[in-house]
């Protein structure tokens, strides 16, 4: 295998081709660029991926919803990873594969946490036959709300989240999500950490996110769903990733690509490091691996 002046290796010999059956994909930060620009350079990379038979896992923090447009331009179908893992889904069509929810008990305390320090929360509720998509619910209209609908085209209904949680059964939230300015997150995370302990799974998913899940999602746990659904081999699944919540996937998988904006933790943990997200470093990953242009 040849890899370009752009990859760092490491201990990339077990990792060959012809072994490889499954790519498992986060978006943000790692397949999309900045501005969350989905390249063609990259569309056709993951294309002819499929094309050679290869299966495409998308593995994301975003929404159903928030992701659709990317697997479209994509053409992936099949099980796809939604809420870093909370979700799993037959796609297209939406059809719930698995799913682990939060309890309301838990949503309550982050909401309070929220009212007495002022920062912005959300928190994603599944659909129900009077509301057919996600429902993404926040109490109080600020400049996060905007931002998270630039970055997703997903913008939150405000409403009473005491009135939603009293007519929800016992676990009833995908996640939730505090959006701040990264030290304000790291003031709050102690906080949480001590009233939640171990019932949770707390990842920065980008610097000025936080999002809290059941303790038994991560990527690595819907990566293994999915796996399994597949009868795929670690040895014969790669997956791409940039941040904190990526690094689950490590479980699953045998091989892990970052490219070179992730985190310094998570290049530390790669078999490769692939060039920046800026510069379409997993597509021309891909390319150099799979041989794709010749």
């Amino acid at each position: 295998m040849q890899l370009s002046a752009n990859f760092r290796q490491a201990d990339l010999h077990p990792m060959e081709s012809g072994r490889i059956k499954a790519l498992a994909l986060d978006l943000d930060g790692t397949l999309l660029g900045p501005g969350a620009v989905l390249s063609d350079r990259a569309i056709r990379a993951v294309k002819r991926c499929m094309e050679r038979g290869l299966r495409i896992i998308i593995n994301t923090g975003r929404s159903i919803e928030g992701a659709e447009p990317y697997r479209v331009s994509l053409c992936a179908e099949g099980p796809m990873i939604y809420f870093n893992g909370a979700v799993v889904a037959e796609m297209p069509g939406a059809l719930i594969l698995n799913s682990t929810l939060l309890d309301k008990n838990t949503v309550e305390f982050c909401a309070e946490v929220s009212r007495k320090t002022g920062l912005y929360f959300q928190a994603y509720f599944p659909g129900s036959a009077g509301h057919k998509e996600t429902l993404l619910l926040a109490e109080e209209d600020k400049p996060e709300r905007d931002l998270y609908h630039r970055n997703t085209g997903i913008l939150a209904e405000l409403g009473d989240l005491r009135k939603v949680l009293n007519s929800s059964p016992e676990e009833c939230c995908m996640k939730v999500m505090f959006i701040a300015e990264p030290e304000k997150l790291d003031e709050i995370r102690p906080v949480l950490e001590r009233r939640l302990g171990n019932s949770v799974y707390m990842t920065n998913t980008q610097s000025n996110y936080l999002e809290l899940m059941n303790a038994k999602v991560s990527k690595g746990q819907g990566l293994k769903f999915v796996m399994q659904r597949f009868s795929l081999k670690k040895d014969e699944v790669i997956a791409f990733g940039d941040n904190e919540n990526d690094i689950p996937m490590l479980e699953a998988a045998g091989f892990l690509v970052a490219p070179s904006n992730s985190k310094d933790s998570v290049k530390a943990r790669a078999d490769a490091v692939a060039g920046s997200n800026a510069d379409d470093g997993v597509a021309d990953f891909l390319e150099d691996f799979f041989a794709l242009n010749n």
